[in-house]
């Protein structure tokens, strides 16, 4: 055999990702207990071989753990709670309409009714949405951050490596929930871990072990078919 050529199926190697795929959704509870380092590098060794234009590797990555984690915890949800921050390097979507606005509905709705949330209960919204700021519990907080000069297209790839990162996370055992939310408050998280005036926050990933008898965790989205998303031009 070729030392090059795979020692799997075709038919297992797709099966193993279609698999990881299925499996993975956003953890809103994390068990308190610690991801070793080793476990950690693993992941992010992985997720490294992440494809990028021209071979940029834009993403940078702060791993906050431990007290430091806390620290930043409650840094950045007391900014929230105080209804300041608003504050993305990139600009958020202006509007959610039709078929995405449903998709966004729909998803949001899962979530509350999980929880037991009334809807038109903003309050409740409002307080589920703050646990952004405690990272769902999760032990560990990544903040994806990339290069100004790159663009949109920088935090593209960023998007790539976070998507990678999860499913090697989910290889391993952990959970993993990918937060824009954390990006809204970029200057305080440039301002808190010394980044240089050139980097630009993308999202944050919070990571751990997946608190799988947690009630939020139950439900799973749904996704489009391919028919929905795809058009094939062949004449």
């Amino acid at each position: 055999m070729d030392a090059k050529s795979p020692t799997h199926s075709t038919e297992d190697r797709i099966g193993v990702l279609e698999e990881l795929l299925n499996e993975r959704y956003s953890v809103r509870a994390f068990l308190p207990k610690q991801v070793d380092r080793a476990t950690i590098e693993y992941v992010l060794k992985t997720a490294q071989r992440t494809a990028s234009w021209c071979n940029s590797q834009p993403w940078q990555v702060v791993i906050a753990s431990g007290e430091a984690k806390e620290r930043f915890r409650k840094l950045i949800y007391k900014e929230a709670s105080s209804g300041l921050g608003d504050d993305y390097d990139f600009t958020p979507p202006r509007e959610y309409v039709g078929t995405y606005l449903e998709r966004r509905r729909e998803s949001g709705f899962q979530l509350y009714n999980t929880l037991g949330i009334a809807r038109g209960d903003k309050a409740a919204y409002a307080k589920q949405a703050l646990e952004n700021y405690n990272f769902f519990g999760a032990p560990h907080v990544a903040i994806i951050h990339t290069n100004e000069p790159l663009g949109i297209y920088g935090a593209i790839d960023c998007g790539a490596y976070v998507s990678n990162f999860m499913l090697a996370a989910q290889a391993l055992g952990l959970g993993t929930i990918p937060q824009a939310a954390l990006a809204r408050h970029s200057g305080l998280i440039r301002r808190h871990f010394n980044l240089s005036d050139d980097r630009r926050v993308v999202c944050g990933i919070s990571f751990g072990y997946a608190d799988h008898a947690h009630k939020v965790n139950s439900y799973r989205t749904s996704r489009a078919s391919v028919a929905d998303t795809v058009t094939f031009v062949e004449d």
